[in-house]
């Protein structure tokens, strides 16, 4: 019997400092829920004006990204369904770098489907799911919420907590018991596990429920947004539905169709972004591989079931943007060499090289060490069936490195963001794009014989769209 009560007695003493623990989580969290008026709180809005930098779209890689003055902007969040919309309207402030060229973006999430919405038509953009879940649970209340939800702990005034697959996040409070700042780590698809840091200042009430009127996020110590905020509206109405097209669309990014566009050529389309092959006398070569592992897979299972009797060996990289290296990682994870411009090949063997914890990517679960091949003013590919040209596009201000491929026989140009043809029968653009200038000018320079073009966005168009696009002579 003393054997047995020391042993219970043991366990009690391993028990209650557990419970300790558990009860000072929890008083911690509500404290700093009482402080900010988060407990009564379900749905929020809130507008804006400030400044963004579009992230993974610099001009030259490890730089930030390009600078946006936000004109207006309003989020609108309902914790209960886990959504959130966010709807901005931002100017281009400078003229390097990428980033959507539409002035207005609306970016949404509900549970686990991200959408984006353009005019009348909701795009499935499932690429963004865990940023923008990040965008919801990190807001100021989100955070004490999802801290409640996922079983976080407390250490002093830190907060720490996880959401499975989707993001790590720790959030200091201040003395007043307000979120001061948050840091977090999401999955991305270039970079792997990519760090995010928050900083709120300056509370005000509104209606009960206290507010940061200043927000500061960097991502991997760039600048990301500046908000100034002006109004913030607690328990508005706030019903945000996943439209049904959305719902519906499984795996969207793997769906892959194929045009044959001359012998040994399929023009690899299905989604926004395209992605090319081109059979040589031993292997395949892939230009471009686009969003993130599940397109990456789409195209190369589409090419092996084009090419089945020869291996992938190489995919070229038109350049660094997030949106259009996001499957590198993928291709890097069966073998495939990537080939990019010398100014963008130490950023991408570094990111490929990094981890990706969060959420295991195909090259994470590999193994694998990516190799990346750089190119400086042109490169040639001649396996002696056929010749393959890369050309650095001298002078463009999309971004610093950009490659085009240009087959001679066949006289086919594929490129990325220079030259996006309209829809067929569509009016002509309001206004030059001087990126499309400057892929005409080099074309020129460099003396490249174009038919047709095979651009990676859009669809295949005559030598004669492009000129037309610049407004010159035919």
């Amino acid at each position: 019997m003393r054997t047995i009560i020391s042993s219970m007695g043991a366990l009690l003493l391993f028990v209650v400092p557990v419970t300790g623990h558990a009860q000072d989580t929890r008083a911690t969290l509500e404290r700093a829920a009482a402080a900010m008026g988060a407990s009564a709180l379900t749905t929020l809005e809130y507008t804006a004006a400030g400044t963004m930098f579009d992230v993974g779209q610099s001009a030259v890689p490890g730089q930030r990204g390009p600078q946006f003055t936000i004109k207006s902007y309003a989020r609108s969040i309902n914790y209960e369904t886990t959504s959130l919309r966010t709807d901005l309207e931002r100017a281009r402030t400078e003229a390097r770098g990428g980033g959507a060229p539409a002035p207005r973006q609306i970016w949404m999430v509900s549970g686990d489907h991200a959408w984006n919405v353009v005019g009348e038509t909701a795009a499935p953009a499932p690429v963004a799911l865990a940023q923008r879940q990040l965008e919801l649970w990190t807001t100021p209340h989100g955070i004490i919420k999802a801290a409640m939800k996922y079983n976080a702990t407390v250490e002093g005034r830190t907060i720490s907590f996880a959401v499975p697959d989707r993001l790590r996040a720790k959030a200091t409070l201040s003395e007043a018991n307000l979120v001061d700042k948050v840091e977090a780590i999401i999955p991305n698809p270039v970079v792997g596990d990519l760090p995010v840091e928050i900083r709120y200042a300056d509370y005000k009430d509104f209606g009960g429920v206290k507010f940061p009127t200043k927000i500061s996020q960097s991502a991997a110590g760039s600048p990301w947004f500046e908000l100034a905020v002006n109004d913030v509206r607690p328990n508005a109405a706030v019903d945000i539905t996943v439209p049904e097209p959305v719902r519906q669309a499984v795996r969207p990014y793997a769906h892959v169709t194929n045009q044959k566009v001359a012998d040994g050529v399929w023009y690899l389309t299905g989604g926004s972004h395209h992605s090319v092959a081109i059979e040589m006398k031993d292997h395949v070569i892939v230009v471009e591989a686009p969003l993130n592992d599940e397109r990456a897979m789409g195209v190369l299972s589409a090419v092996r079931e084009l090419v089945p009797a020869k291996p992938i060996r190489y995919v070229v990289a038109s350049h660094h943007h997030f949106d259009h290296a996001g499957g590198l990682r993928a291709f890097a994870s069966v073998g495939v060499t990537v080939v990019a411009h010398e100014s963008d090949r130490a950023f991408l063997t570094q990111a490929l090289a990094a981890p990706a914890t969060i959420s295991p990517d195909l090259l994470a679960k590999s193994g694998r060490k990516a190799k990346v091949e750089g190119v400086r003013d042109r490169r040639v590919m001649n396996d002696g069936t056929r010749t393959v040209e890369i050309h650095h596009v001298a002078g463009n201000n999309h971004e610093d490195g950009m490659l085009m491929v240009y087959l001679p026989k066949e006289k086919l140009l594929i490129q990325a963001d220079m030259f996006t043809p309209p829809p067929p029968n569509g009016p002509p653009p309001a206004t030059v794009n001087p990126n499309t200038v400057n892929l005409a000018d080099n074309i020129a320079r460099l003396g490249l014989t174009v038919e047709q073009h095979l651009p990676l966005h859009g669809r295949i168009v005559p030598m004669a769209e492009l000129n037309k696009a610049i407004g010159r002579a035919q």
